[in-house]
C-alpha cells in the first residue's frame, strides 16, 4: 500500500469548496491526492449554498477538475484514505457499483475516510454507515438514518476511522483531523516498514 496517495471522490456537480480546499490540504501534508470519478475527464464543479432568503440550495458553476482515474481503474490497495466530497454529485455517482467496491474497502479496512455534505450519500448506500454516528448536511440526515447512521449537527464527528462535516462551512473543523489520521497512518506504516 502507498501511503500517500488519497482518493478524492467527485463526479459533475462536485461543490467546489468541498473539494478543493482538502485537495490542496493534501498537498500540503505531503499526499498526492488522486482524484476518481465515473470516467477519466473532465467534471463541472459547483458553487452550492442556500442563498439568503431562500428555502432550497442554489448551484453556480465553479471550477472544472480532471479526475485523474476512472472508478473502475482504482485499485482501493494502494490509497491510504479516502474522501466523499459534497454537492450534487453524491446523489448520481452512488450507484456505480465500482464505487460501492471501493467505499466497502476503506471502511472494512479501517483507512481514515472523510465525508461532507452530501459525501454521506455514498457510503450510505454503500452500507457503510449503520450505527457510525456522522455530520452531514441537514436535508441528508434522513439518508443517514435510513440507513442506520447517528446524524449529529456539529462541525467535526469523529467515529473511529471516519472523520465528517456538514458543509464546506466546517471545512477548518473536519479537515484537520482526517489529515492528523492519515499522518499518523503514514508514520505507523513507515515505522513498521
Amino acid at each position: 500500500m502507498s501511503s500517500s496517495k488519497v482518493l478524492i471522490i467527485i463526479g459533475d456537480a462536485t461543490e467546489t469548496l468541498d473539494t478543493m480546499y482538502p485537495y490542496y490540504r493534501l498537498q500540503e501534508a505531503g499526499f498526492e491526492p488522486v482524484v476518481a470519478a465515473p470516467e477519466k475527464r473532465l467534471y463541472q464543479l459547483v458553487l452550492h449554498e442556500v442563498k439568503p432568503g431562500w428555502t432550497i440550495t442554489k448551484e453556480w458553476e465553479g471550477y472544472t477538475l480532471k479526475a485523474d482515474i476512472a472508478f473502475a481503474d482504482v485499485n482501493e490497495e494502494e490509497y491510504a484514505g479516502i474522501l466523499f466530497s459534497g454537492g450534487r454529485a453524491p446523489e448520481y455517482i452512488r450507484y456505480d457499483e465500482n464505487l460501492v467496491r471501493i467505499t466497502r474497502h476503506f471502511f472494512e479496512t479501517n483507512k481514515p475516510v472523510a465525508s461532507v455534505c452530501h459525501g454521506v450519500e455514498i457510503p450510505a448506500y454503500a452500507d457503510c454507515v449503520k450505527g457510525r454516528r456522522m455530520a452531514t448536511v441537514p436535508k441528508c440526515k434522513f439518508d443517514l438514518e435510513v440507513c442506520g447512521g447517528i446524524f449529529v449537527d456539529e462541525p467535526c464527528v469523529i467515529d473511529g476511522n471516519l472523520v465528517s462535516g456538514r458543509t464546506f462551512h466546517d471545512n477548518g473543523h473536519y479537515v484537520g483531523p482526517w489529515i492528523r489520521m492519515l499522518v499518523e497512518a503514514r508514520e505507523a506504516a513507515m515505522a513498521g516498514a
